[in-house]
């Protein structure tokens, strides 16, 4: 199979969606890798890394007329162009950006596959964990700059200062974001209070987390209590593949102190936090009811070297798999098929097309596979 890997242009994306190392693998098991010019360099690998593990550079639109087309993040406009039946594989997040790309991949019969709902044989999200990761560590840090008083924060450092905890951050969500952000927030010396819907997972997360963590059950009213006087506030609630309920709302965000912070990390899935919008590194906050959103939908993309390196280690099993098979791949695997999200003009995930008002365009996995 011809594989491509196109550069990604969102605003700072730095990430790309194939090492040279994964390329060689490409190679070495029969199949022509192309990749687009420059695509790895905003991570560490030159042209000539490719070239090297015997890679093809090419422009843009031949790398986009491959049968697969791997990505990091969901085409934009501009790349809608390139759009025809062919597979592409990257984060989508369809539920979560304007509707005008689920119909550009309609119309295209795109084959999309997501990477954030394919699953492995325990539920798991395996290619959304990596980059959830990075996101959770990174916003207490993020937190902590917007925090400063040089940045209209409230002058609060997070952490340990002579045994003394400093900072009080409330995490809205236990999955991977939500674990990372309190493992690194409680490791700084931070007052950490995390939220979540699973009472039996909650002395597991303590004994994850440290003994001084204070674990949650996330109902309105706790939140409530514990929003308003938070320093960081992290939004980290998922539901695979849908659009995020807001459980942080704005009367809750009006009762912040000012200069507090808050990072809505489910923005990709529209948001968690009601008084969120999306925003890029080019401009990643704004001020509402006094308090700083940072919103940023491709938080990793700021770590490129690492968030690349986690990010194919996950997914490279999967392009092999679909190098190797096509379409027949995910038939083999029933995590694997529910990744897909478009197929030959339908939509192939049920809350993509209950979320986007799409019902009249979804179909069945087996109904469009048989």
């Amino acid at each position: 199979m011809k594989i491509s890997v196109v550069k990604e242009i969102k605003d700072k994306e730095n990430r790309v969606a194939l090492t040279p190392e994964g390329a060689k693998k490409l190679k070495e098991a029969g199949h022509t890798v192309l990749v687009e010019n420059n695509a790895g360099l905003n991570s560490g690998f030159a042209n000539e890394e490719y070239k090297n593990a015997g890679a093809q550079i090419v422009d843009a639109q031949i790398a986009w007329s491959s049968d697969l087309v791997v990505k990091v993040k969901e085409p934009l406009e501009q790349e809608y162009k390139f759009l025809k039946n062919q597979i592409v594989f990257t984060y989508f997040h369809l539920a979560g950006v304007t509707k005008n790309l689920t119909e550009a991949l309609l119309k295209s019969k795109t084959t999309a596959i997501a990477y954030e709902t394919v699953e492995d044989s325990y539920n798991r999200l395996p290619l959304l964990a990596p980059m959830s990761a990075v996101a959770g560590n990174m916003a207490v840090q993020v937190g902590s700059y917007y925090l400063a008083k040089f940045n209209n924060g409230k002058g609060i450092l997070m952490g340990e200062v002579l045994g003394h905890f400093y900072g009080k951050v409330v995490i809205v969500g236990d999955g991977v974001v939500g674990r990372h952000a309190a493992k690194t927030a409680y490791g700084i010396g931070a007052n950490v209070y995390l939220f979540g819907r699973h009472e039996e997972r909650m002395d597991h997360l303590r004994e994850f987390i440290g003994r001084k963590a204070h674990v949650l059950l996330s109902t309105h009213e706790n939140v409530a209590e514990h929003v308003k006087d938070a320093d960081l506030v992290i939004g980290a609630v998922l539901l695979p593949g849908a659009k995020a309920p807001y459980v942080v709302t704005e009367e809750m965000i009006k009762t912040m102190q000012p200069g507090s912070v808050v990072i809505d990390v489910s923005i990709d899935q529209g948001g968690c936090i009601e008084t969120s919008n999306p925003t890029t590194h080019s401009n990643p906050v704004f001020v509402k009811h006094g308090v700083t959103h940072y919103c940023v939908t491709n938080m990793p993309g700021a770590y490129p070297r690492t968030s690349t390196m986690a990010l194919t280690a996950a997914t490279l099993p999967y392009i092999l798999k679909l190098a190797e098979k096509g379409i027949r791949a995910l038939k083999e695997d029933e995590g694997f098929t529910k990744g897909l999200n478009t197929y030959n003009g339908f939509i192939a995930y049920k809350p993509v097309a209950e979320d986007l008002n799409l019902m009249g365009k979804y179909k069945e996995f087996s109904e469009l596979l048989q």
